[in-house]
């Protein structure tokens, strides 16, 4: 069914949240990122106040004074968050956690520990996925993106995806360790032209649409209910949504084996257009004290409150795939 969504989109673009705005305004509504609307939009992204939150955490040489990997505040998850959001591109303050992050996963100490265990090298590709696309997407490309896509590309697994399980007898990717590669192959394919990149990234796409993105390929049973389940941010995790948007990304999109993704992404639907946040993965904290802590409040999670984050990534997935009615 096509649904009428006029009434959400034209409360979203006029949004006091640049990013919700932005998102809206060009990704659903297809309007030009560098219109002068726009532009101020992004300016207003720079001087938010989600972004000084995300970056209050920085010491004074500019990177994060914890791991590039600690949850949810690390230097590799701030980047991950600014790109997935559409950062404007090019700021020099993120400079030192891209130096920071690349460190972590470039380090010859991360390389060599890396097991191959029958012929199957048991690596997160989720880690080196969102590095690679952060950078790329967030315009801070300084050459050393290449070694990234080297190693993702040599630990590949035959069936086109990635896993960190060190089981000898584990012989499929991981949905989790594999979204986000698929996601960063596709951006660098889709920016330097590489054929390489893009075949890497068609077989990190069929480990999920020979499943229909949910569903056990032995009998289509459904694989985790947490897939399900509608979240904002998913970081390294995985649902329909974040599977969506990435197909979308990937031009995969209009692919028969979403139907059934996209069908259950609209049963969610609200009454007022938008979409909940069901799960989420975070908690909100002021100070950074242990894991999986969030400095941003990401809009919580209700069954009958639309949540933004969740509403624009919605939107912009069902527009892509020509389900999205509104005029």
């Amino acid at each position: 069914m096509l649904y009428k969504y006029n009434n959400v989109i034209n409360e979203l673009k006029s949004s006091p949240n640049p990013f919700i705005a932005f998102k809206v305004r060009t990704r659903v509504l297809a309007e030009d990122p560098l219109s002068p609307e726009n532009r101020e939009l992004q300016e207003k992204m720079k001087r938010s106040g989600l972004v000084k939150t995300l970056l209050s955490v920085r010491g004074k040489s500019g990177k994060i004074p914890f791991h590039a990997y600690k949850k949810w505040i690390g230097s590799h998850w701030t980047l991950a968050l600014l790109a997935d959001l559409d950062y404007p591109p090019g700021d020099k303050r993120l400079r030192p956690l891209r130096d920071q992050t690349l460190e972590a996963w470039l380090c010859d100490n991360h390389i060599n520990s890396v097991p191959v265990i029958r012929g199957r090298a048991r690596r997160c590709g989720s880690q080196e996925g969102n590095a690679l696309y952060s950078i790329l997407k967030l315009g801070l490309d300084d050459g050393r993106s290449e070694q990234l896509v080297a190693n993702l590309l040599k630990w590949q697994w035959p069936d086109g995806g990635w896993n960190c399980d060190r089981r000898p007898g584990a012989s499929k990717s991981s949905f989790m360790e594999t979204l986000i590669p698929l996601r960063a192959l596709a951006l660098h394919s889709d920016i330097t032209g590489s054929k390489e990149t893009q075949q890497a990234a068609q077989k990190a796409a069929s480990v999920f649409l020979k499943r229909n993105l949910f569903k056990r390929s032995a009998d289509g049973s459904i694989m985790d209910k947490n897939f399900l389940l509608l979240h904002y941010p998913c970081y390294w995790h995985y649902d329909i949504l974040f599977g969506l948007k990435v197909m979308a990304e990937a031009d995969f999109i209009k692919h028969p084996a979403c139907s059934d993704a996209l069908d259950l992404l609209e049963s969610k639907r609200l009454a007022d257009g938008g979409f909940p946040a069901e799960s989420r993965y975070y908690s909100v904290a002021v100070k950074p004290v242990g894991s999986n802590i969030s400095c941003v409040d990401w809009g919580g999670t209700s069954k009958k409150k639309m949540n933004l984050y969740v509403t624009v990534d919605a939107l912009q997935v069902l527009k892509a795939a020509g389900r999205l009615k509104f005029n």
